[in-house]
């Protein structure tokens, strides 16, 4: 088979390594990749943005499967404009993908099927926001609707900060139009959680548990950013949590799915939290996450394009899914400034250092030049460990590391601890 792979961030090195593993794949193209992509891909100079040129390139290189990583060209229709040419893809059509692409969508696609969820107002006038932002108390969630890579979203501890954080949305646009409306949400207190399930438009099949950290700064400080660590398995994820989650949220969200007509196929990530008064969702995601992916597919011991074609194809019933009890640690290396302003094509040192069939490096911010790899984004690296329990990868990991510098480098030290 020959393989595209659209995006080039971190989980679509991780895709590529897993992908590569498989018997079935010939050749993998990526498009539009990045440095550590370069030594499994082919990369191809054509932006994720670009549908057109992606699938007319999948038809005249005769693609068999192209896999999408990143949300925006999936909320964009790539999956419905694939189809159209007869194309096979992985990924959910725009419709679907919408319960990413709108936080306003997701939330009342929720609160129509009684699904758990916090509660929530939606605002498309700054002085009406403004005026109920402490609708229910402090801290409170202020949600860009739209795609904002992650970063959208901002918990106000006080009225001063809620104000701040709407005027960056709805006035400032800091995220252009994904701040046209914005939510208001009540602060769910417990402990997060992430599920990643495939979907084949009827079948949901939930892949291992994850936990991963979104805020820059240790002990969960400083603004969000679009995830710098995460592990695999989360040990809140106890038989319980597990039953209560296929049954009040994984199996209702693929019914509710289906009574609206909207077949869903691809992946499903399920950002949760663990509250007292059971599990709510926090939000959808419409393919895998990163750095979740870079903990997940690590784990899997079954092969991912057999996977992918079942669902493509309606068959994911067929598949008996089969995961290591390794546990895997990933800590992102990011860019100095993240996720705020950060130079780009800083030299990274180090990397040769890396060693060991269980430590990965999955590239998601860099460009190889010459044999040497630069910065190109703000998470530069997912430095990625497999051991026999968490305390195990947790050290493997960042003892690998502290073996990677390069100027003005940043990483959380307190992933999985």
């Amino acid at each position: 088979m020959k393989i595209l792979i659209v995006g080039s961030g971190g989980r679509e090195h991780t895709l590529a390594w897993k992908i590569a593993q498989s018997p079935l794949v010939e050749k993998i193209y990526a498009s539009p990749g990045n440095g550590g992509m370069a030594g499994i891909a082919e990369c191809v100079d054509i932006e994720n943005t670009d549908i057109t040129g992606l699938a007319e390139f999948a038809l005249e290189t005769g693609i068999d499967l192209t896999v999408v990583g990143p949300e925006a060209p999936l909320v964009a229709g790539i999956a419905d404009e694939f189809k159209k040419r007869g194309l096979r893809v992985f990924g959910p059509d725009g419709r679907a993908a919408l319960l990413e692409g709108s936080k306003v969508f997701s939330k009342e696609f929720m609160k129509r099927h009684n699904i758990p969820t916090g509660d929530f107002r939606v605002f498309d006038d700054y002085s009406e926001a403004l005026a109920q932002e402490g609708i229910f108390g402090f801290p409170v969630v202020i949600k860009a609707d739209g795609l904002a890579a992650g970063k959208g979203v901002i918990i106000a501890s006080d009225r001063q900060e809620a104000e701040a954080a709407l005027g960056q949305i709805m006035i400032e646009k800091k995220f252009g139009s994904a701040g046209d409306r914005v939510l208001v949400e009540e602060f769910l207190e417990g402990i997060e959680m992430t599920m990643l399930c495939f979907v084949d438009g009827k079948t949901i099949v939930p892949m291992e548990s994850a936990r991963d950290y979104k805020r820059i700064f240790d002990g969960d400080r400083g603004p969000n950013t679009g995830g710098v660590g995460t592990f695999s398995p989360n040990d809140v994820y106890t038989p319980d949590i597990e039953r209560e989650f296929r049954n009040r949220i994984m199996q209702p969200v693929v019914e509710a799915l289906n009574k609206e007509n909207i077949v869903y196929r691809g992946v499903l990530y399920f950002g949760l939290m663990v509250t007292g008064d059971g599990i709510k969702i926090l939000e959808f995601n419409c393919r895998f996450g990163d750095p979740e992916s870079q903990v997940i597919l690590p784990r899997l011991d079954s092969d991912l394009v057999e996977i992918m074609d079942s669902v493509v194809d309606g068959r994911l019933k067929e598949q008996d899914i089969k995961w290591s009890d390794k546990s895997c640690v990933c800590v992102v290396l990011a860019s100095g400034g993240y996720p705020g302003s950060y130079r780009k094509g800083v030299l990274i040192e180090g990397l040769e250092n890396l060693g060991g069939d269980d430590i990965f490096a999955f590239h998601a911010g860099t460009k190889l030049i010459d044999g040497r790899f630069y910065t190109n984004g703000g998470r530069v690296l997912g430095i990625t460990a497999l051991g026999a329990d968490r305390k195990e990868a947790r050290r493997k990991a960042y003892d690998a590391a502290e073996k990677v510098c390069f100027e003005g480098m940043q990483y959380r030290k307190d992933i999985a601890e």
